[in-house]
This record gives C-alpha cells, structure tokens and sequence, in this order.
C-alpha cells in the first residue's frame, strides 16, 4: 500500500516538474492530471479496503487467540486456509464415512432378509 501511494506521489512530482516546460508538455501534463484525478480516487478506494482488511487481519488473530502485532497478515490467513483445508478434508472423510456405513447397513439388511427366505424354504 506505502508503494502505491509513494508512487502516486511520484507521479505528482513528475506534473510539477513538467508543468514549467511549457507547450511542449502540455498534452502530457493534462495525460497526467486525468490520470493523477482517476488515480487518487483509487488509490482513496483502495486505501480503505487495505485498511478494512487490516482490521479484519487483526480481529481474525485475535480469534486465533494471537498477538495481532506479533502475528502477521500472512501468518494469520496461512492459518486459516490450513484451517479451511483440514475441515473439508474432514468433511469429506466424514461423508465417506457415512456412505460405507450406510452401504453396511443396507447389505446387513440385505443378508438378514436373504437368512430369513432360506429358513423358510427349509421350514
């Protein structure tokens, strides 16, 4: 973010310094202020998106029961995408589990039913 807004800032330098050249730059200058007017606002957007996020960051390490200034953006999300990854891991471990077990259900049924029809052949 610190990058982006710097070279925003950059980017204003270069219009002040071009604005004394005189009608050599001036298509160049307007270029610029377009894109200095379209970037700021941007730049504002993103700037309140970086820091919602932040907030976000910070409240999710702390669900995670860590130190938000000791415990980076990356760290938290790597976390949680562990976290993500284990629980469908395990969701889908369980619904295997569930279909066996129902297959097993089915064919005990199945072979009690087939007991019974021989018993009563036999008797």
């Amino acid at each position: 973010m610190q990058a982006i807004i710097k070279g925003l800032e950059k980017v204003k330098k270069e219009l002040e310094s071009s604005a004394n050249d005189g009608p050599v730059s001036e298509i160049f200058c307007k270029t610029l202020k377009e894109f200095i007017g379209a970037s700021e606002a941007e730049v504002g957007s993103l700037r309140d998106l970086y820091s919602v996020a932040g907030r976000n960051a910070d409240a999710l390490a702390l669900y995670f029961n860590e130190d938000p200034a000791k415990c980076p953006f990356e760290q938290v999300t790597a976390t949680l995408l562990n976290f993500v990854r284990l629980f469908r891991k395990a969701h889908e471990e369980n619904l295997k589990q569930a279909e066996q077990d129902k297959k097993k259900v089915q064919k005990e049924a199945e072979m009690e039913n087939a007991e019974k029809k021989q018993l009563k052949k036999e008797g």
